[in-house]
């Protein structure tokens, strides 16, 4: 099996990281998304700065006063930040649902640039091509996945490809009708993989992101156990497998990826409670994500409000249990883990916190260092370089 990562362009991105590693910088922005009903309190999207040196997080400020801005995602070049209204429906609102914002100089302010449909009802989740050509997003409520153009200047053009899921699964409460719940690029870009919560789905489509255009791959699907509900999905750094967390059943699966055809093939299932412990009513998993280093992942438990700890297999991909660690909050809905590896902040959505926690770059254990910061409804962040 090829591995995408291995590819001149690839090498030679590696090496100017590794290159321009001496000139870090000492403080990220972090951006984080949050839901704004009545309840919550919220505004909008909030900004903080994280001191890369210590996980010290500054209070959090209001950077753009919006609706429901639940997903966050940067464009490549750092200068734009891109938000879905979860609450959209291109119905009642046309030509609403997904927000472009510039980002300013040192402050990190955001300036609205545009806005534009993002294809169905219930936007949840989206992501970047590495171009910068692209926007794709998953749409919950739709069970649909979309494409946006992307302009020059990182502002958003027209509306592409909408690829509309169809079927239900065993969980009459959840799975009547299809959920389209996150979506992941190839490491070669080549390929958009959708994991589909309501038909027990990762879809796979062929990315045309110069024209905005999707396909439904020669293998257009892999399926997961009936009643799993495959939330978010995540690649490994070397190309080779592919991670994904199921709501439903509190269960990481894994894959291996064939980076040429664009399939996949089941390698493992586990887990994502403490060894023993079974699923209780109100649990439920939330994100993942891989460790810099590509020797960690990690996923969070609604619930449980743990984030647990997986070591990876380098060669087999596999995984063995680490931790479960609380989050000190209720309902993780998200956690991100800092660029540079050291730090993880985990959102909890019902608390109104977000906590932060250094990460063991050789267990991947993590250890809070005593910070809270207040955000009303937390539920995704980003990180952006200080200019």
């Amino acid at each position: 099996m090829k591995n995408p990562l291995r590819t001149p362009g690839v090498l030679l991105m590696a090496a100017t990281m590794v290159a321009s590693a001496s000139a870090a910088p000492k403080e990220l922005l972090v951006y984080f998304g949050t839901y704004t009903n009545a309840k919550s309190g919220s505004k909008g999207i909030y900004r903080a700065r994280l001191d890369l040196a210590t996980g010290r997080l500054s209070d959090a400020e209001l950077a753009a006063e919006c609706r429901d801005p639940s997903f966050l995602a940067v464009h490549p070049n750092g200068k734009v930040l891109y938000a879905i209204d979860e609450s959209s429906d291109p119905a009642k609102r046309p030509g609403r649902g997904l927000a472009a914002y510039a980002i300013g100089g040192k402050d990190g302010a955001l300036k609205l640039l545009n806005e534009q449909s993002n294809g169905g009802p219930g936007p949840c989740h989206l992501i970047v091509d590495r171009s910068g050509k692209c926007v794709v997003v998953a749409n919950y409520s739709g069970g649909s996945v979309a494409v946006v153009a992307l302009q020059a200047d990182g502002s958003l053009g027209a509306l592409g490809s909408v690829m509309q899921h169809t079927g239900s699964s065993v969980n009459p409460a959840r799975q009547k009708e299809p959920h389209a719940h996150a979506v992941a690029l190839s490491p070669d870009q080549r390929f958009v993989l959708a994991a589909d919560l309501g038909i027990d789905s990762v879809m796979t489509y062929k990315l045309d992101a110069a024209r905005g255009g999707l396909r439904a791959n020669d293998v257009a699907f892999a399926k997961l156990p009936p009643g799993s509900g495959p939330r978010h999905l995540a690649f490994h750094p070397g190309g080779d497998y592919l991670y994904v967390i199921n709501e439903l059943f509190c269960t990481m699966a894994v894959f291996g990826f064939d980076a040429t055809r664009g399939t996949l093939n089941d390698i493992q299932s586990l887990s994502t409670l403490p060894p023993g412990e079974t699923v209780q009513r109100g649990f439920s998993t939330a994100e993942l994500a891989l460790h810099p280093n590509g020797k960690f992942l990690y996923g969070s438990n609604r619930g449980h409000n743990s984030i647990v700890v997986y070591a990876i297999d380098a060669t087999t991909g596999r995984l063995t249990h680490v931790e479960n660690q609380s989050t000190q909050g209720k309902t993780p809905r998200h956690f991100g883990i800092d660029p540079t590896g050291r730090w993880l902040l985990a959102e909890n959505q019902d608390s109104d916190t977000v906590i932060v926690f250094a990460i063991d770059a050789k267990t991947g254990r993590l250890n809070a260092n005593g910070q809270v910061l207040g955000v009303r409804a937390p539920v995704s962040a980003v990180f952006v370089a200080v200019e």
